[in-house]
């Protein structure tokens, strides 16, 4: 016959492991927010202008020519969602998927912010984003100075 001391102990067992389960993601958590704030600083620059709709334009014209296809442009909410489907060298065929966010910073800045995603997997290396904006830069300074 099991004894009451056993399920105490059985108890005390269970709640141990529960705690350290609950410590395990806490310090699970506390990592994925600093990575999250690396990654937002990959995914985001801030452009020196307030006019919204040209910035929205030359993301468009930027996701286009990198050959995305546009699914879906909100120039009130900001957003631009766009895709493509990418065959690799191994003949592995995939979809990459880019959300451009466009907000108000201050009033003389625009924040913007890309979202990539391979597959369903969000992208976290910094080069895709850096080729991104390197284009989206030169499609602003084109924008800006009226050159076609």
């Amino acid at each position: 016959m099991i004894s009451d001391r056993f399920y105490k102990r059985l108890l005390l067992m269970v709640l141990m492991i529960l705690l350290a389960g609950c410590v395990t993601t806490q310090d699970r958590l506390l990592d994925m927010d600093t990575s999250q704030v690396q990654l937002r600083s990959i995914q985001s620059r801030v452009f020196d202008t307030a006019d919204k709709e040209k910035t929205m334009r030359a993301i468009i014209a930027t996701l286009q020519d990198l050959g995305f296809m546009l699914d879906r442009v909100d120039y009130t909410l900001g957003v631009v969602t766009a895709s493509k489907a990418r065959s690799d060298v191994l003949y592995a065929v995939g979809s990459l998927r880019m959300t451009v966010t466009v907000r108000q910073r201050g009033e003389k800045q625009l924040l913007v912010r890309a979202n990539i995603e391979y597959q369903l997997n969000p992208v976290t290396v910094p080069k895709p984003y850096q080729n991104f904006f390197n284009s989206l830069e030169k499609a602003m300074f084109l924008e800006a100075h009226q050159v076609d």
